[in-house]
């Protein structure tokens, strides 16, 4: 089993900074892909960034230039460090991990954090 916990969301002014951090732990063979997905109040859940073991990143265009994402391949630890936030940014943000287990080391299973409240006011 395994186990995504995140941390640092919170309230905000616009123009201001937040740094989530999400720490995965339990039965872990390997990470590959590290991610944070966030949705909005009546809206889809949605890619923010991923990142792979190797360092390798991407954004979605709205967060490009002020969302930093990284990982501590070490810790099972990924960040985000949000700069430059927006009213637009508010919603709840989850980890996601693409993960092999020790006990099935050739199957890949995503999970997913319980989510953390990102509120930017104007």
């Amino acid at each position: 089993q395994v186990q995504l916990v995140e941390s640092g969301g919170g309230l905000v002014q616009a123009g201001g900074s937040l740094r989530l951090s999400c720490a995965a732990s339990g039965s872990i063979y390997s990470i590959s892909t590290m991610g944070w997905y966030r949705q909005a109040p009546g809206k889809q859940r949605e890619l923010v960034a991923i990142i792979i073991s190797s360092g390798s990143t991407n954004y979605t265009d709205s967060v490009k230039g002020r969302f930093t994402i990284s990982r501590d391949n070490a810790k099972n630890t990924v960040y985000l460090q949000m700069d430059s936030l927006k009213p637009e940014d508010t919603a709840v943000y989850y980890c996601n991990a693409a993960v092999r287990t020790w006990i099935r080391p050739l199957t890949i299973s995503n999970y997913w954090g319980q989510g953390t409240q990102v509120s930017v006011s104007s």
